[in-house]
């Protein structure tokens, strides 16, 4: 029996994950933006200031997509089930812990330095500039990926 080569199947592992090409230790490396330049992008840090749900959801959105597909997501919608979750469990005073999850996730995904006990720290105490720097992070890899910001 005889078999025809076949094309190596092609896996997208998305864009650049260390786009500003900080240095890399045996660590990791540090967060492209840090926690307190949220400023530095205004639209998002307001809606992550009134209403964390939508930023988280967006975020995870734009993660899932980029780890499922290797590319940006073509419109994260402003109301997922993950902005529903999250607005869920803040009324609950637990939404910190899918927020510290989704930030581990996203630390693994760029190498980035910390751990779970900086992870808990951050989300409960700076929300809003924890889902911001976040999203930047995403942003950069997006970008690379020749997504332009809408």
């Amino acid at each position: 029996m005889s078999y025809a080569p076949q094309a190596p199947m092609m896996v997208q592992s998305g864009g650049n994950r260390n786009a500003k090409n900080l240095p890399v230790t045996a660590e990791g490396r540090e967060w492209s933006n840090g926690l307190c330049s949220c400023c530095d992008e205004p639209g998002t840090c307001f809606v992550a200031c009134c209403c964390p749900c939508i930023t988280y959801g967006k975020v995870k959105q734009r993660y899932d997509h980029l780890q499922s597909h290797g590319t940006a997501h073509p419109d994260p919608g402003c109301v997922s089930g993950d902005c529903f979750l999250h607005c869920v469990t803040a009324y609950c005073g637990v939404a910190f812990i899918f927020q510290m999850l989704n930030r581990g996730s996203i630390r693994g995904r760029y190498n980035i330095k910390g751990g779970g006990c900086g992870d808990l720290c951050t989300a409960c105490c700076c929300t809003p500039c924890e889902l911001v720097q976040e999203s930047r992070e995403l942003e950069l890899e997006e970008q690379s990926l020749g997504h332009q910001k809408h």
